[in-house]
């Protein structure tokens, strides 16, 4: 496969391509995105082949993101209210392809329903994980917590207390380049596979991240963060439909 071209595609607060039939559907909500900065020569072999790190102003970034999965469905067909439902914790890093397509490479994702945990792993071969997590909400201060249970490594966890402010007007540069994904890198079969996906503009608000304990980057195999955040948000939620799966 010929390098990712030199340009890729703009990075937009709106999907580039709203109106695609859903293969799934779900919502993501109460969502904390914590960031750090990180040399992109550090996350290039972390990634799929084919891709290689998104970057901006010369770094990439690895996002430690926890919210609430609820309903996730298949088709058009209405959400599944318990199964569906459950907190999560994914650790991200950021990528582009041969095409230009800005998206996601997950590291790990942590969830608390066992059966969407196998079903993830054995039919999408994504790095899901069972684990024990609870998120609670105390007036505009919202607690995310996190311990591994299988596959492991037992004893990873991650404890997040952020307290949502206002909301921003206008989100930077790096703020949308964050947030505005449209699309997920992943491995299946042995070939790269470009999952889009669609969902209204982010509504983004400021947060201060009062408390983080984790360990959940290091198990995902990067190095361990340093020093604060460079990027803490918190978001109500979006619907979220996914296409169809497309390869490079």
């Amino acid at each position: 496969m010929p390098p990712p071209p030199r340009t890729p595609q703009p990075v937009t607060p709106d999907p580039p391509h709203p109106a695609m039939s859903p293969l799934m559907t779900q919502s993501w909500l109460d969502l904390a995105f914590l960031h750090w900065a990180v040399d992109p020569a550090v996350v290039a072999p972390l990634l799929p082949a084919g891709t290689v790190p998104d970057t901006l102003d010369g770094v990439t970034h690895v996002g430690l993101v926890a919210f609430r999965m609820h309903r996730v469905g298949w088709l058009r067909l209405p959400g599944i209210p318990y199964l569906g439902t459950f907190p999560e914790t994914n650790v991200r890093l950021y990528s582009r392809d041969a095409h230009g397509r800005r998206g996601v490479v997950f590291r790990s994702l942590d969830a608390s329903r066992l059966i969407p945990v196998g079903v993830a792993r054995a039919g999408f071969r994504l790095p899901y994980v069972w684990s024990r997590m609870d998120i609670r909400r105390e007036g505009d201060t919202l607690t995310y917590t996190s311990r591994r249970r299988l596959p492991g490594p037992r004893g990873a966890h991650s404890r997040i207390v952020l307290r949502a402010g206002a909301r921003i007007d206008a989100p930077s540069e790096l703020e949308h380049f964050l947030t505005a994904r449209w699309g997920m890198h992943s491995t299946f079969r042995g070939r790269l596979m470009y999952l889009p996906n669609a969902h209204p503009r982010w509504p983004l608000h400021r947060a201060r991240l009062v408390e983080c304990d984790e360990a959940l980057v290091t198990a995902a195999g990067l190095p361990a963060p340093v020093g604060e955040p460079l990027s803490v948000l918190y978001s109500p939620g979006v619907r979220v439909r996914f296409g169809r799966p497309a390869r490079p």
